[in-house]
């Protein structure tokens, strides 16, 4: 019996089941038995010692792997680590069922292996979404119906949004990075994730439409609209590629690769 049948009429488990038929394990419903590794992200906020506890793994694996561990490249990392969470798991439900989940803090959790240093998975904890008028699930208690793609993209903009300003407000007084800089680096996750979706589909086109749909006209505190683009041709498949808003900081280590072709340091042209 599949995981959607014994929950019974959980449309957003089936969703989750039917993302997530490839095996890839990006996100699930509900918290497995074992919880050793997740963590849910309001608890994760609240603790002080959760980002600095982090950090610490990932500088450690930094030190072995570049001999340098820069408190910037640090940060950078762990930012787009975290906010990539709670923007994949609405990004993918956006992409493949038209659905927004709830992404609040309490209602969803990551794992981490800290040998592994990034988050290798997510699951959402509450069943209600806000979907389209056709979806199968509208009229029920579980979900809330929008007027059309619009409205349901500005839920999904808002509500991831308020996750990342909630991160912010935490991790901002503990890394050296001005307002701009945080919201930068939400924005790239936000954009990325719905990227992802589209490219993890096989239809890179159409994540790259959801994208626009999403990021609207880059409204604050996003600090763009979608800025994706056609690659250089060189011939076959349209290729795509963006300006990153933040910057990793990954040049900073001595890895003599300088910094990324789509760092914003090198061009706001990329």
């Amino acid at each position: 019996m599949t995981t959607a049948a014994r929950l019974g009429q959980d449309y957003l488990a089936a969703s989750v089941e039917r993302i997530t038929a490839d095996g890839t394990g990006l996100l699930s419903f509900g918290l497995p038995a074992d919880h050793t590794g997740w963590v849910t992200c309001d608890t994760f906020l609240a603790d002080p010692a959760g980002f600095s506890g982090w950090a610490a793994d990932l500088a450690g694996w930094l030190r072995d792997t570049y001999q340098d561990s820069p408190d910037r490249t640090v940060a950078g990392y762990l930012m787009s680590w975290y906010l990539s969470v709670p923007a994949l798991a609405a990004g993918l439900l956006f992409h493949h069922e038209r659905r927004v989940p709830s992404i609040r803090p309490a209602d969803l959790a990551f794992h981490r292996d800290p040998a592994k240093t990034d988050p290798d998975g997510a699951a959402l904890l509450s069943p209600y979404f806000a979907c389209l008028p056709d979806d199968p699930a509208a009229g029920t208690h579980q979900a809330v119906v929008v007027a059309d793609e619009q409205a349901l993209a500005a839920v999904l903009r808002g509500r991831y949004r308020a996750h990342a300003a909630q991160f912010i407000a935490k991790v901002g007084p503990q890394v050296r990075f001005g307002n701009h800089t945080l919201w930068a680096a939400a924005t790239d996750a936000l954009e990325g994730a719905l990227w992802l979706a589209g490219r993890r589909s096989g239809d890179e086109g159409a994540g790259v439409l959801d994208a626009g749909l999403v990021m609207g006209d880059g409204r604050p505190p996003f600090t763009s609209a979608s800025n994706l683009r056609p690659a250089p041709k060189s011939g076959g498949p349209t290729q795509w590629t963006r300006r990153r808003e933040s910057c990793c900081f990954h040049y900073l280590l001595d890895s003599g690769g300088g910094e990324c072709s789509t760092c914003p340091r090198l061009s706001r042209k990329c």
